[in-house]
């Protein structure tokens, strides 16, 4: 280009378009590889160094232009140069932020593995505190089962007794109307009869005694399973 310090110019924006490819080129490599294991472990540090390297040169090379454009003579052609410098200068920017980006990702990503190897090795260390706790709770549940299958147990049996508490007053009850029966049909005296009324006043007292005793007996044991 024939303009006054357009050689140099054009030769310092062919090297600053030629390094912007070769940048973009490594930027695509690094994702390619980072995102190329689903933990994001593969990572090429000579790549990063290298690609960050290249961007500083192009802003390096851009500062030079901006010095030779704005000497060029001719306004067309000084603002086209502009433009060009502009447009390498923002594609650089661009990059190096994409940059900032990935070793950011890279940075999170090994804060992350420390934090695991840390978690890790915490649960290692308290992994006997944890079984200990967990046979105490499986202990507890099993002897809750216990309790509560021997308190079944109880109340069934505490349900038996009064059943046979039952029969036992109904039989008892025929007996003494068969008995009373019996009596009135041979005329036997009225003492004879509140002896045998006597007798089955303290039958009875018998009875609901049991009854009680029963009671408090499933009482106790409920007690004491808790």
């Amino acid at each position: 280009m024939a303009v006054e310090g357009g050689g140099t110019l054009s030769e310092l924006y062919q090297s600053s378009r030629r390094l912007l490819l070769k940048t973009r080129d490594g930027l695509e490599r690094l994702e390619r590889l980072e995102f190329s294991s689903s933990a994001g472990t593969v990572d090429s540090p000579e790549l990063a160094v290298a690609v960050r390297k290249d961007i500083s040169q192009i802003q390096t090379l851009c500062s030079d232009m901006d010095g030779l454009w704005r000497s060029v003579a001719s306004k067309p052609q000084r603002d086209l140069w502009k433009r060009k410098v502009e447009q390498i200068s923002e594609e650089a920017d661009s990059f190096r932020e994409s940059l900032d980006r990935y070793f950011q990702r890279k940075q999170k990503r090994i804060q992350e593995a420390q934090e695991r190897a840390e978690l890790l090795g915490r649960a290692n260390g308290e992994s006997s505190h944890v079984l200990r706790i967990f046979d105490e709770e499986a202990q507890a549940m099993q002897s809750a089962r216990n309790s509560s299958r021997m308190l079944e147990e109880a109340t069934a049996t505490g349900t038996a007794i009064l059943a046979k508490y039952s029969e036992q007053r109904d039989r008892l009850k025929r007996a003494q109307r068969k008995a009373l029966d019996v009596l009135n049909t041979l005329g036997l005296s009225n003492t004879v009869l509140r002896v045998i009324e006597r007798r089955n006043r303290v039958d009875q007292r018998i009875k609901y005694a049991g009854m009680i005793l029963t009671f408090v007996i499933v009482i106790a044991f409920l007690r004491w399973t808790r």
